[in-house]
């Protein structure tokens, strides 16, 4: 049972070196012997997940078809998933600290491929969103375990070039999902796409069984239960209300009342972890300026790219004219310099060299400049966009890794699952923000319902030009405003990581 609010003192954490049967590694000073091999397997129970966040999306033509589909169907498919996903993220991330990493990665991955096989097997739109949904449940509990495994398995200076790593496979799952979904629809029947994860996960379970060392907290927190339904049901509100909020309207009961319970839920849980002697969100974490400061980074680089990247993708399709898969593919070369720079170590070996600080304010003005060429090269054709997309790669390879690693770094280890869980959380909520901010501003700029609208109600190539002339300023203003975000945030959080490194190198003396 949930302990009642109470104003004692909480026990002090237990030493990180604790003996715990279920948390030990074996003691090596380089880190577990197999640690390579492990972060392997836990790429590719990550890139599964990554992928099915976009593979769906280029399904949609023949869900409408053979599932008889509405718009409504169309975008519960592909919300659920996201939904659960973010609502449980911090939940999961607890459930891994209290019960063990492994044996949540083993759940995840369970989970995860039952619901592909009830999704490729749906027959109805209702069938195939409630298996996303669970399929939500399986990538909430993969998404937190994995980040929390390679700090327990690598030692502190091979963190940053294994989480390099592990950021590199998200951005390889965003690039490659429509072009694998692309190709498995132009050979198989939708449900295809999903039945691909099976042998995957299979293949995951074996893998995570045989290599992966179980780890826990080993204090035993007693379950925050309370905390845990508080969480889900305030950041589900949330993340539902910025979904719903473009094709709705902000000012729509719907999103009103959404944005309102999520309000008051997620204060109600501040209130409550606050108060209670084991809560699953310790909120002193906030009073460490180096987890602020790679918080403010980490919602900032996103709104910056998640609402960028949604804005290219039309301006692919509609201005420059290429279609989906044409799109898909010269968005890749951002993806690409991020797994290049990633996975030679060029990443890490910047931010040993520069250190977290500088490294966080180079990386977000690298991707601050991407944003800023794209707005202002972009309307000349595809090489101002590549341009900008090369230096957004590059300098997401330097900063998101190092954010991730300040974030997990500056929680105690016993509460590594929790620390993955705020940085999956933060992503979502950054790139939900950024989507729903940047689009609001390209329609404050750009008055019609949508360009595609537009364009078939123009009725002579001079109107159909001076549609697209519009678009292209409220695109423009759009991404300068992103890229104003990004920068400011990487001045934030570099200013606040460098004071908290100078205090912990000069520790005040406690006072008598």
């Amino acid at each position: 049972m949930t302990p009642s609010p109470s104003s004692s003192p909480r026990p002090a954490p237990a030493p990180a070196s604790s003996p715990s049967p279920a948390s030990s590694l074996p003691d090596s000073a380089s880190g577990h012997p197999r640690r390579w091999l492990i972060l392997g397997v836990i790429c590719l129970a990550q890139l599964t997940v990554l992928l099915d966040n976009t593979v769906l999306n280029v399904a949609i033509p023949s869900l409408t078809r053979e599932l008889d589909a509405a718009t409504a169907d169309i975008q519960w498919m592909i919300n659920a998933y996201s939904l659960v996903q973010a609502g449980l993220l911090l939940t999961a991330g607890s459930a891994a600290d209290r019960y063990g990493r492994r044996k949540m990665l083993v759940a995840g991955l369970a989970l995860f491929g039952i619901g592909s096989l009830a999704a490729g097997l749906s027959e109805t739109t209702a069938q195939l969103i409630a298996a996303r949904a669970g399929m939500g449940v399986g990538g909430a509990l993969l998404f937190t375990t994995t980040l929390a495994v390679v700090m327990q398995v690598f030692v502190p200076e091979e963190q940053p070039k294994a989480i390099g790593i592990w950021a590199a496979v998200n951005s390889l799952g965003f690039a490659t999902g429509p072009l694998i979904g692309g190709f498995v629809l132009n050979h198989f029947w939708w449900g295809a796409i999903f039945l691909i994860n099976l042998p995957v996960a299979a293949l995951g379970l074996v893998a995570v069984v045989a290599l992966v060392p179980e780890t826990k907290n080993p204090q035993g927190d007693r379950p925050d239960l309370f905390g845990a339904f508080l969480s889900t049901v305030g950041m589900t509100s949330l993340v539902f209300a910025i979904i719903s909020g473009p094709s709705h309207g902000w000012t729509s009961s719907r999103v009103l009342v959404s944005a309102g319970l999520a309000v008051v839920v997620l204060a109600l849980f501040a209130y409550w972890e606050a108060r209670i002697p084991y809560p699953m969100l310790d909120l002193a974490f906030f009073r460490d300026r180096r987890f602020t400061g790679a918080v403010a980074g980490a919602v900032l680089v996103t709104f910056g790219m998640g609402g960028a990247l949604f804005l290219l993708t039309q301006q692919l399709q509609f201005v420059l004219g290429y279609g989906p898969l044409e799109a898909g593919l010269r968005t890749a070369p951002l993806a690409l310099t991020v797994v290049a720079l990633n996975f030679t170590g060029l990443s890490a070996k910047v931010m040993t060299r520069l250190g977290g600080p500088v490294s966080v304010l180079v990386g977000m003005a690298l991707v601050a400049g991407g944003l800023t060429a794209i707005a202002t090269l972009a309307p000349g054709g595809y090489p101002g966009m590549l341009a900008g997309l090369l230096l957004i790669g590059a300098g997401t390879s330097v900063a998101s890794p190092a954010m991730a690693y300040a974030i997990m770094s500056s929680i105690p280890p016993a509460k590594a699952g929790v620390g993955a869980g705020v940085n999956g959380t933060l992503a979502e909520f950054g790139t939900g923000l950024g989507v729903a901010v940047l689009g609001a501003v390209l329609n404050a700029r750009f008055a019609a319902v949508s360009l595609p609208v537009a364009l078939a109600a123009a009725d002579s190539v001079a109107e159909k030009a001076r549609v697209i002339d519009s678009f292209s300023s409220g695109l423009e203003v759009s991404l300068l405003i992103g890229a104003a975000a990004v920068l400011l945030g990487g001045v934030v959080a570099a200013a606040l990581l460098t004071r908290a490194e100078r205090e912990k190198a000069s520790p005040v003396p406690a006072t008598p």
